[in-house]
């Protein structure tokens, strides 16, 4: 009969930022372990704690699948020597399946005769495997990272304090760092008891009992729904930002909301500062009104019940009280600082050892950002606002207020910069150079902000590219992909009329003048677009199929924005069924094409009507391809041709056996790819 298997890993308090990405391991190492074991099951439940991690199977099997199966051995011609004997490679399959070499038979495969043996194993009980099983499971688990206590070699992400391992009702005999399982759990650290698990089915709801909410979306329906009734109590809004829910949850096993209030003269400090102080120290919700202004309020939640929640908000408002005033200290501290003295400081901080301070970053940064402007061709106004932003754009990074809370790098300048008399374009650039910050982040609203953005991007990349640091696999120290994708998110978003090369060129040239590259121009300026292509590439794929993007890549994407609008023509023609006609006829002119030695195409050469008109069509095709005003233009310009390539192609033989009449078809077909290949590679397409 089948029965659940239960096994719960209790620990110290894991690390809330772990839990999430620990339980989904947990569920997929368990699924692979049932899989291999060939021990069917109805489904894989986990649940988790600050304190444990647990996974459910539901009525597994009792017994292992038998399994039947041919298994393949050598070719005929290497199982038997010369004397028609079984050789050494039969003999050592037959030993590898646990038979006889007379047990074997042949079987043609591809015109090819093989050994073949019939497999047989007889599934074993479940409960002789569990212990070896769930050992390999615990084991095989990783973590950002690890800890070792005790004596013990092992490591795990925070020292095991007990298990529950029961099949059914009976425990499994498992024993992991010197922690022998059983059937008793630990419930909530100062509400609940120690229980006994009589059987896996008991476990969420004896949990409960003992103040241990253990399955996680019950649990985060319980917070979200608390601090829903107490904005609907005193008419709030409550900002339940993902990621600090997130955290909140696997802090917590049994959550209670509540509420507490701060001094109102603190909200004469930036509500950056506020919320920030909130939520990345104290974990706390802040509070809004209906018109989005801070209100002197926070919600946090607890890890218990409600009993003495007065006195465990006072505690809370204690806490925030101190940092509040902190804050409030070192704002006021700040103000007595002057712009050029914190840039000054600068040059004391190393940005990289082989790139210089960030003094010399800041100064690199002003030279790009002031190219830039003049590539898209600003205006003066623009361009003076964009180098005087460029040229104090990191000076909060000394101050006293961003020590003590990175997060706030950017939006202290901005308001050092406006206290200070800068105008509102250079303060405000000093917040935005930064975006986007991270996915999903919006790209800087000004252009002002965007250049100075691109440019500290820009520096960052290419000097990195340039003394031999470029991502390789998983690693990213410099987080260089995130910056490019940056650079490609704000040439999409603010439409800037730039190439991807002419960036790279302006900052390769900045730097080189500052002989900071340690590699050939060429090579890094290679590197540069191919790191840049997977960006560009991720974008399409968002947006088209996967043949599209490959045909849209191969035609280039130094201008981001053109590459993307011809994906996005280009996935609507091809959903179309009679494009796939015009796609055939552009690529036997590509295929041809390839044949041809030049495009000097003379008229006079053509003795077939179909040649002429074909000519004719390319002529006009070209001119409305380069004149077009979008991408859907251009492509309906190239497809206009695909009558004539048709005619041509059935009235007109290509590889004439005159020379001179065969190169000069050669070039005309030429002259059409030629223009083709700009917008797509065709014969990536593909259709079902």
């Amino acid at each position: 009969m089948p029965k659940h298997i239960l096994l719960e890993i209790g620990m110290e308090e894991v690390p809330a930022r772990f839990m999430r990405a620990a339980m989904e391991q947990l569920k997929e190492r368990t699924a692979k372990w049932l899989e291999e074991a060939r021990i069917q099951h109805e489904g894989i439940l986990t649940y988790g704690s600050p304190r444990r991690l647990t996974v459910l199977i539901q009525d597994a099997a009792d017994k292992q699948s038998d399994v039947h199966e041919e298994v393949k051995g050598p070719a005929r011609k290497i199982a038997l020597d010369e004397n028609g004997e079984w050789s050494k490679a039969a003999q050592g399959f037959a030993r590898s399946q646990g038979i006889t070499p007379d047990q074997f038979f042949f079987k043609e495969l591809n015109g090819v005769e093989y050994v073949y043996a019939n497999k047989s194993s007889m599934g074993s009980e479940t409960s002789n495997v569990l212990v070896e099983g769930l050992s390999g499971i615990i084991t095989a688990m990783t973590f950002p990272k690890n800890m070792r206590w005790g004596a013990h070699e092992m490591r795990f992400v925070r020292p095991i304090r007990w298990m529950v391992a029961l099949h059914g009702t009976a425990i499994i005999p498992l024993e992991f760092a010197q922690v022998k399982a059983g059937n008793v759990t630990r419930g909530h650290r100062f509400l609940g008891q120690d229980t006994i698990i009589e059987e896996p089915s008991q476990y969420v709801e004896k949990l409960r009992e003992q103040y241990v909410i253990v399955d996680i979306e019950e649990r985060e329906q319980l917070i979200i729904e608390q601090i829903k009734a107490l904005a609907k109590e005193h008419d709030w809004d409550i900002a339940m930002k993902e990621d600090l829910l997130e955290e909140v949850l696997f802090l917590v096993e049994y959550p209670t909301a509540l509420y507490g209030s701060f001094d109102e003269s603190f909200l004469h400090i930036p509500k950056e500062v506020l919320i920030t102080s909130m939520r990345e120290h104290q974990r706390y919700f802040p509070v809004f009104n209906k018109d989005g202004e801070l209100l002197p309020h926070f919600v946090t939640v607890r890890n218990g019940d409600s009993k003495g929640i007065e006195e465990v908000a006072r505690g809370n408002e204690k806490v925030l009280r101190a940092r509040l005033s902190d804050a409030k200290f070192f704002y006021a501290e700040d103000q007595k600082l002057e712009i050029a003295a914190c840039n000054a400081k600068l040059d004391q901080i190393v940005f990289h050892e082989e790139l210089g301070t960030l003094g010399d970053k800041v100064r690199r940064v002003t030279k790009i950002a002031d190219q830039l402007a003049e590539a898209i061709q600003t205006d003066a106004q623009t361009r003076m606002l964009t180098n005087r932003a460029a040229a104090i754009c990191k000076f909060d990074l000394v101050t006293q207020m961003v020590y003590e809370f990175p997060e706030l790098q950017g939006v202290m300048g901005e308001d050092y910069a406006l206290k200070l008399g800068e105008h509102a374009t250079v303060a405000r650039a000093i917040n935005e150079h930064y975006k986007p910050r991270y996915a999903g982040d919006p790209a800087p609203e000004t252009t002002v902000g965007a250049l100075v953005s691109m440019a500290d991007k820009l520096d960052t990349m290419v000097g990195c590219f340039a003394i031999g640091i470029i991502p390789t696999g998983s690693q990213d120290p410099y987080g260089l992909r995130r910056q490019a994708t940056g650079v490609v998110q704000i040439l999409l978003e603010r439409n800037l009329p730039a190439q991807l090369t002419t960036l790279f060129d302006i900052a390769i040239q900045v730097l080189d003048n500052d002989g900071l590259l340690k590699r050939n121009k060429d090579e890094v300026r290679k590197d540069l677009y191919e790191f840049f292509g997977l960006r560009v590439k991720n974008v399409l794929s968002e947006q088209v199929r996967y043949d599209v993007v490959d045909a849209v890549m191969a035609a280039g994407y130094d201008d981001v924005k053109h590459a993307i609008e011809r994906g996005a023509s280009l996935m609507q023609a091809v959903q179309v069924e009679s494009f796939k006609t015009i796609v055939e006829s552009f690529n036997r002119v590509a295929n041809l094409a390839s044949k041809a030695a030049a495009t000097a195409v003379e008229a006079s050469l053509f003795d077939q009507s179909e040649e002429q008109k074909l000519y004719d069509s390319w002529q006009s095709a070209s001119a409305s391809y380069k004149a077009a005003g979008s991408t859907d233009e251009a492509l309906a310009a190239l497809s206009s041709m695909e009558q004539a390539i048709t005619d041509f192609f059935e009235h007109v033989m290509v590889m004439a056996k005159d020379e001179a009449v065969k190169n000069n078809r050669l070039a005309l077909l030429k002259l059409i790819a030629d223009d083709l290949k700009q917008f797509a590679d065709f014969s990536k397409l593909v259709w079902a």
